[in-house]
């Protein structure tokens, strides 16, 4: 099949020559869908989720990651979820687990740890693969802990390698409690999807990745699966559309084509038939001007897409405000208040109050002078 012919499914892609499937709708009681998944459904039935069609949770029991309660629905369930609603699902870029922290504070209902905003901030480089694996998954536990309430979506790049290393990426950010990863198509190194020089890996090598980015995930791993392809500036729209209907037959949960050019093929990506017409597609809204319009998240859910991704709005932001601030300081002025929150507002929102709180909840008695270094009994012995 991928010698050079479409997938059986993909011989026709243009919304006007295919309509989409219909595919059965996953509930509580669908007999393949994992206990955390069921779990999930009654945990966040208050958010009124809605039913669009997603793939089922692997069938293997999923590891537990650190940053999940016991009892508590996986961050993957929810998401799950989050991606059958029939609301789209808004995830602005974070890079640290401050930046996670401010998107879960603000009422996002997930976060996307972007490699352009992680390349930027933590080693002030651009995102042409000059980070390894292991920075990446750094941040990514740091964006898990700083949003603990919320799923993350983690930028897994390439994975790094052949198709084992994909597996071990996989792996590696569900162990850090990741709810999803993105895999992509890029040969290394890679760049951003919306600068110039793109190049991809031939369709076996991009399938392959996915392929096996979906066998980690059936083998325990508890992630979600989103197979990205830069096969549109880099080839052609034509290949772009056979790579996602390829990744759809490989087994991705969540579809992307970055860079699309234009609200028609935009709209094409949407009304995706054969495999794909199951599976949620993501859409990046670039700030700024990228190679794709800017839709408002209304019209991208019309057209069929579950997540937005904002890739730039926090560190572009952060970066410009630093400049001013710096600016500022160099002409003798400290930012004024409009810009500078009071020192006691910016104690709680990086969680001071949260922390004393706590910390209180588990306090000492100090001890008493000569009581240093005994043991409770002892010291109880003593006041007898």
């Amino acid at each position: 099949m991928l010698q050079g012919s479409l997938p059986q499914s993909s011989q026709s892609y243009a919304p006007h020559l295919t309509a989409p499937q219909s595919h059965p709708v996953l509930t509580s009681s669908s007999p393949t869908l994992t206990s955390p998944f069921k779990r999930c459904r009654s945990y966040i039935s208050r958010m009124q989720l809605g039913r669009r069609p997603i793939r089922a949770a692997a069938a293997a029991e999923p590891a537990k990651s650190a940053s999940q309660p016991v009892g508590a629905p996986s961050k993957a369930a929810v998401l799950r979820l989050l991606l059958a609603a029939p609301e789209i699902l808004e995830a602005p870029a974070c890079f640290d687990g401050l930046s996670a922290r401010l998107i879960q504070q603000a009422g996002f209902r997930a976060g996307f740890l972007s490699g352009f905003s992680v390349a930027a901030a933590r080693a002030g480089a651009p995102d042409t693969g000059l980070l390894s694996y292991a920075e990446v998954l750094d941040s990514a536990r740091c964006a898990v802990e700083g949003a603990p309430g919320i799923p993350i979506i983690a930028d897994g790049d390439t994975g790094y390698g052949n198709a084992l290393n994909v597996k071990r990426t996989v792996r590696g950010f569900a162990a850090a409690g990741c709810a999803g990863v993105l895999i992509e198509d890029q040969e290394w190194p890679k760049s951003c999807g919306h600068v110039a020089g793109k190049r991809v890996v031939s369709r076996e090598e991009a399938v392959a990745r996915v392929r096996a980015a979906c066998d980690a995930r059936d083998s325990g791993a508890d992630i979600v699966v989103f197979a990205r392809t830069d096969a549109r500036q880099a080839v052609g729209l034509e290949e772009a559309f056979w790579r996602a209907q390829a990744f759809a037959e490989a087994g991705a949960d969540v579809l992307f084509i970055d860079a699309l050019g234009s609200l028609e093929e935009v709209t094409a990506f949407g009304a995706l038939g054969g495999t794909a017409a199951g599976l949620p597609r993501m859409a990046n809204n670039l700030e700024g001007g990228g190679r794709t319009p800017l839709l408002p998240p209304g019209e991208l859910q019309q057209l069929g897409f579950a997540v937005v991704a904002y890739p730039l709005s926090l560190i572009g932001t952060a970066a410009a405000a630093m400049r001013a601030a710096l600016d500022g300081l160099r002409q003798g002025r400290v930012p004024p208040s409009s810009a500078l929150p009071p020192f006691r507002e910016i104690q709680t929102l990086f969680g001071f109050d949260d922390y004393f709180a706590e910390a209180a909840h588990y306090a000492v008695r100090p001890a008493a002078v000569g009581e240093t270094g005994k043991t409770p009994a002892a010291a109880a012995e003593r006041e007898k």
